[in-house]
């Protein structure tokens, strides 16, 4: 059997597509039923890394911010509370990798070059944050664009892409489809994130998904039979953007 290969019997990395996933910290960690999730959500990527080439991306959520914050009111830099978020990212993607156990490396990779050569080792590869000034949706961008990735899936706390924030106005739309000129103008009307603030997508990983043509599906990263389908290329409830 070469390096290629994933398990016996099973088909060459070589053949499959390469799907990055990532999935936001506020869908990670909630406060409720996170224990059941995180072991139903690490069945389900053992399953989808047997038809195709898995990369995760682990976002920091709201223990990130609260640190942050923390770090913030103690007069701390930008880059010191980017890498305050990014040590919660990691500790995050260290207990998912632990989840789905071997070949998964239980030391996440560090930097987008260690996960290009996990990923080409045949291997799922998870990690959380990289460098300051990198949210972890850029991460999974970056990802996707050096592996020629078929889409990357965002898993949220919300099923989509809103005409407004739904946690707020109950009346708020879901887009289904989007392109990506509108897609980016959105993001840029946002502004610069700060560390630890909540975003659509991160902006540098939104132009280059939109140069490389790779999609972006947004679902619900706890409706685990949506976050299955999209991961799939299959049909799902929630957002298009392409």
């Amino acid at each position: 059997m070469g390096r290629w290969t994933v398990a016996r019997g099973m088909p060459s990395t070589k053949a499959l597509e390469t799907v990055v996933l990532s999935l936001g910290g506020s869908v990670f960690r909630t406060g409720t039923g996170d224990a059941e999730y995180l072991r139903k959500l690490a069945a389900l990527l053992r399953g989808v890394a047997v038809r195709a080439r898995l990369v995760v991306t682990t976002g920091g959520g709201r223990t990130a911010r609260d640190y942050i914050e923390l770090g913030r009111e103690l007069g701390l830099t930008d880059v010191e509370l980017d890498e305050v978020g990014i040590d919660v990212t990691r500790l995050h993607a260290r207990l998912l990798a632990a989840l789905l156990g071997p070949p998964v490396p239980p030391v996440p990779a560090g930097s987008i070059a260690e996960a290009v050569r996990e990923s080409h080792r045949g291997t799922t590869v998870v990690l959380g944050g990289t460098e300051p000034g990198h949210t972890t949706d850029g991460v999974a961008a970056l990802l996707a664009t050096r592996l020629r990735a078929v889409r990357l899936v965002n898993a949220t706390s919300v099923s989509g892409l809103f005409d407004r924030d739904p946690r707020k106005d109950p009346k708020a739309v879901r887009i289904d489809r989007i392109g990506w000129e509108e897609f980016r103008a959105r993001l840029v009307g946002l502004g610069r994130a700060r560390p630890g603030q909540e975003f659509v997508f991160d902006q540098l990983g939104a132009e280059l998904l939109a140069r490389a043509r790779i999609p972006i599906y947004i679902v619900d990263g706890r409706d685990l039979a949506e976050l299955e389908s999209a991961l799939l290329g299959r049909a799902f409830q929630g957002t298009r953007v392409e």
